[in-house]
């Protein structure tokens, strides 16, 4: 095994503190745009997708921008690879703000026809494209900054920020919601939220810009033999770590329909389906967001000392056993949407809290980037996206309102499954180009370097 020359912990606090604060406000900026748009499905399905389309437009523009992650991860993984992590995340930080904040300036169907829901679909994919990089290489950054033996109490700090964007954005709508009349927001108040991106996106940039490379990579860098290109980088990766690729696309099935259920389809269902007013169904997804966020850190914590796969176990099983009569009791009232709603999220927390500690311990130093942002993304545009838009239909086709948590049961059988034939890596080193924790299960080894 190639060891690293200065281990994360040689790192000063102060900069590993750096380290976090940078990657956390990256994937704030990413989720708190995703906050704004669930928040705001009702006036984007009036600004954009008037008529026969509706809601399902607006979900549809949803899960559009998945479409690109996939490509995003094949584009940025290997370049942050080859040229470092801190270039790339500098770069898919601006384009998601951008992205984002340019939504807010968008003409409506009204005002320009078909071009309006056309621009915001494009709009939507650049920031997938762009997201395809940034979340495995925050992670990846974090972790490689992290001590070995409180990696999961570092790491979920980048979770930390998921839920502080997602509920700043739930936050603003609703306080915007009782500042304005219903014409104000339908007129003009709906753009505001998305216009703040911009500014949270420049000071992530200025965090990250502060910043060098972890030493975890630069002492490898130099020690790996190219390949011969991205492609073949890309390649390298894809042949020699199928295995690890493949047991994390399986747990994000898991985590990613979960995720995005509860958190982004959940505002319209609690509207929509079960008949929450506007304000009420946003408040029961606060309070749960808040609660969750609170308990982020605990749990990260509590994985450093318990292993991450026992953290999964029982947030598997619980979702499994849980889901159904949560839903059926979100469905009794606003009270009993809360209840049902914060039991849900608080399950969910175990895995949340620990995917920046355990998807980049699956990869060796020199394809992590590219190894995690491949199957993260290939398994979130293929399940997690597509959730609301999934959703949506069959609840709006049949009826039947307990099928979202039917569909987070099956996501948790297979993310089971996977979880199956995962190394625990709590406490091991990250360093060097064998994959975490091979020596001790005899895992997969890379060839030496040429």
């Amino acid at each position: 095994m190639t060891e690293s020359t200065l281990t994360p912990a040689a790192v000063p606090p102060s900069t590993i503190r750096k380290a976090i604060a940078a990657s956390a406000i990256g994937n704030a900026t990413e989720w708190y745009d995703y906050g704004v748009y669930a928040a705001t499905t009702t006036y984007l399905t009036q600004a954009f997708f008037p008529g026969h389309l509706g809601t399902a437009g607006t979900m549809l523009g949803f899960a559009v921008s998945f479409l690109l992650r996939p490509l995003g991860g094949f584009v940025w993984g290997p370049i942050g690879d080859r040229l470092g992590r801190k270039h790339v995340l500098a770069l898919t930080i601006l384009l998601i703000s951008l992205a984002t904040a340019l939504i807010g300036v968008l003409p409506t169907h009204a005002a320009i026809g078909v071009w309006a829901p056309i621009l915001l679909i494009v709009l939507r994919v650049i920031q997938g494209f762009s997201t395809g990089g940034e979340y495995g290489g925050a992670a990846t950054f974090m972790a490689e900054y992290a001590p070995d033996h409180k990696r999961g109490r570092y790491g979920s700090f980048l979770e930390f920020g998921t839920m502080a964007g997602f509920a700043s954005g739930t936050a603003l709508v609703l306080l915007m919601n009782l500042g304005l009349s219903d014409a104000q927001m339908s007129d003009w108040g709906w753009r505001l939220p998305f216009l703040l991106a911009l500014p949270l996106g420049l000071a992530g940039l200025y965090l990250r810009s502060q910043l060098d490379d972890p030493p975890v990579f630069t002492d490898v860098e130099e020690t790996v033999a190219d390949p011969g290109g991205l492609v073949a980088q890309l390649r390298t990766t894809i042949v020699n770590y199928w295995k690890p690729i493949v047991i994390m696309f399986g747990m994000v099935v898991a985590l990613n329909i979960t995720n995005y259920t509860l958190l982004a389809y959940q505002p319209e269902y609690l509207k929509g389906t079960i008949g929450l007013g506007e304000d009420a169904g946003s408040v029961v997804v606060l309070i749960g967001q808040v609660v969750m966020m609170a308990l982020i850190p605990l749990f990260g914590m509590w994985s450093d000392r318990t292993g991450r796969k026992p953290m999964w176990r029982v947030s598997l099983v619980g979702l499994f056993v849980l889901a159904l009569p949560m839903y059926w009791l979100m469905g009794q009232g606003f009270g009993w949407a809360i209840i049902g709603f914060v039991v849900l999220g608080v399950l969910y927390i175990p895995q949340l809290a620990t995917i920046s500690a355990t998807f980049p311990a699956m990869f060796p130093t020199h394809v992590r980037y590219a190894g995690f942002a491949i199957s993260y993304n290939l398994s979130t545009a293929a399940f997690g996206g597509t959730a609301p838009l999934v959703n949506d239909a069959v609840v709006g086709g049949t009826g039947w309102t307990l099928f979202p948590a039917v569909y987070m049961m099956a996501a948790c059988l297979i993310g089971a499954v996977a979880l199956r034939f995962l190394t625990e890596t709590a406490g091991c080193s990250i360093a060097g180009t064998q994959i975490p924790g091979a020596a001790v299960e005899d895992d997969v080894k890379i060839p030496a370097p040429a």
